[in-house]
């Protein structure tokens, strides 16, 4: 269950893509880059989220 450890790095790497597409999304007008925008702000709150508790539940475990 070590691999769990490195799963919260993924949503910055969402977080990273999506970025990029809302920047590519803004010079045509006709797109929605906000919505991309949105997606990336929740991803880095996922990963500040993640990670949390995370260092908690390892904390927690290792008093027991």
């Amino acid at each position: 269950m070590s691999f769990l450890k490195y799963t919260h790095y993924i949503y910055l790497l969402i977080a990273i893509a999506f970025i990029y597409d809302g920047i590519t999304k803004l010079d045509n007008p006709e797109n929605n880059s906000w919505l991309s925008f949105l997606i990336a702000g929740v991803s880095v709150f996922m990963f500040f989220f993640r990670r949390k508790y995370t260092k908690r539940f390892d904390d927690h475990y290792k008093k027991q």
